[in-house]
């Protein structure tokens, strides 16, 4: 390998130039020394709760859709608004920030993406961050929590409704996680989720268009609360099932995972995802910065703001040698 070499620069973007592995995190690195065990799988267990909770939440969610021609214009406003902010505690959150590294976040920040978290209720942080470097440690194999080649609906959502694979729970307690322990935000997080759910899921998306301008509490639990919640998990699910199968590859052909342009929109930047697992510390998670990428440009002006800084971005000449090493030939995302 290489020297990596790093320049920050006057916007705070550190410049990565050089080997790839030296500047990621050993633990969102692919451990191609993993095999999977020979003879028959275990069987899948059903987890009942899951599929009950899973089921009736998108009941619901088809019920606020019925709603929709009656929610005032406020009322949706707000529910997008719900949906950007708990977009961000996954996205530049438990994602980019927390699960990779790709930056730093000052105090003030991380509380807020913490919060935003417990809006997007996708498990808490350090049980997130866990389960993505696990995926990318060990992607597409057995000990991948989501593994994309056991089909679209177990790497959607099915994956949430049988119990771990036994590689899984074995190589997710073997990660390092000394950095989120130590972090006072997240294990503070972890401590108080269920209740910080309550209120920042459901509780505050209902309250405030019920109270300020007289949304009904049906509407206002269903559109903003219920509607809101299940698209944003279905969005981040597309990133583990409809990202890892249609889409180009031109970084790393020799990989699943693709650039999908219906997943890049819908959860607000994450949809470049050949990219994204061939430069897993880049905190752009794109090589075209903010083109598309709503979560890059809100890192983008914390760090404007003095509240992230330490951005590693990928130099346009690795890039450009990884697309012409491993690359599909297509220079297009989506």
């Amino acid at each position: 390998m290489t020297e990596t070499e790093t320049r920050t620069r006057h916007d705070g973007t550190q410049q990565i130039r050089g080997a790839v592995a030296e500047t990621s995190t050993v633990e969102d690195v692919f451990d191609d020394t993993y095999k999977e065990q020979a003879g028959p799988k275990p069987p899948r267990m059903l987890v009942w709760r899951n599929i009950i909770l899973m089921s009736s939440l998108h009941v619901a969610a088809l019920y606020g859709l019925v709603l929709l021609p009656s929610v005032s214009v406020a009322t949706l406003a707000w529910t997008l608004v719900c949906y950007f902010i708990s977009g961000l505690g996954v996205t530049a959150g438990a994602h980019r920030l927390w699960s990779h590294r790709c930056y730093k976040a000052s105090f003030p920040l991380r509380v807020f993406l913490a919060l935003a978290n417990s809006m997007a209720f996708q498990n808490d942080i350090f049980e997130w961050a866990r389960d993505h470097r696990v995926h990318h440690k060990y992607s597409e194999t057995d000990a991948d929590p989501h593994n994309a080649t056991r089909g679209f609906f177990f790497s959607h959502v099915g994956w949430l409704m049988v119990r771990k694979h036994p590689d899984v729970i074995e190589k997710g307690k073997k990660l390092d996680m000394s950095d989120l322990k130590a972090d006072k935000v997240v294990m503070f997080q972890k401590r108080h989720y269920k209740l910080s759910v309550v209120i920042f899921c459901f509780g505050l998306p209902m309250f405030v268009p019920w109270y300020f301008w007289g949304e009904s509490l049906s509407v206002a639990y269903f559109v903003p609360g219920l509607l809101r919640y299940a698209v944003m998990l279905n969005a981040t699910w597309l990133v583990n099932s409809a990202a890892h199968m249609w889409g180009n590859r031109p970084y790393d052909k020799t990989i699943n995972p693709r650039e999908n342009l219906i997943v890049i929109l819908s959860a607000i930047g994450e949809g470049f995802h050949n990219y994204h697992h061939t430069f897993p510390f880049d905190y752009a998670t794109s090589e075209f910065g903010i083109k598309l990428n709503f979560t890059t440009a809100f890192i983008d002006t914390m760090c404007f703001l003095g509240l992230a800084k330490d951005l590693k971005k990928v130099s346009q000449e690795v890039i450009a040698a990884r697309m012409n090493r491993t690359g599909e030939g297509s220079d297009k995302s989506g």
